[in-house]
């Protein structure tokens, strides 16, 4: 059972929530394998001014912001959460280019977090977390 947050701009929520809702479903179903009644979501809708960003940032043109937290208790291998984030920006950009985002930004986007330096303490602290494969439902 995820949770999903989602803070959104008043007008596009009443424009497009119910379809930006389904686009997410659809992800986690596709991506971790929830069932169709497992949706738990809450949307904050925004009133102008209150999403601050850089429409600019990174180089991707940006004229609104949609900030989504996924919170879950399964650990989900790294690839999964990718594939998942992936997944979410695709069913999305089938709801309104307004919250699409192309390919070459996920892409440029996926290769800055990849080459940031993980200190091996942190995989050691990590490994630690993780229950033994044989226990993995997947």
């Amino acid at each position: 059972m995820p949770l999903v947050q989602v803070d959104i701009d008043r007008s596009l929520a009443e424009s497009a929530g119910p379809q930006i809702s389904d686009a997410i479903h659809q992800a986690l179903m596709d991506g971790l394998g929830m069932g169709p009644t497992d949706r738990f979501q809450i949307f904050t809708p925004h009133a102008p001014g209150e999403l601050v960003f850089d429409p600019g940032y990174n180089g991707v043109d940006r004229r609104q912001l949609v900030c989504i937290r996924l919170q879950t208790v399964h650990m989900y291998p790294v690839d999964t959460k990718y594939a998942l984030f992936d997944a979410i920006v695709d069913h999305l950009g089938k709801v309104s280019t307004i919250v699409g985002v192309s390919h070459p930004s996920r892409i440029a986007a996926t290769v800055e977090l990849a080459t940031a330096s993980v200190p091996d303490e942190l995989w050691d602290a990590v490994e630690r977390l993780v229950p033994p494969r044989a226990g993995w439902l997947n």
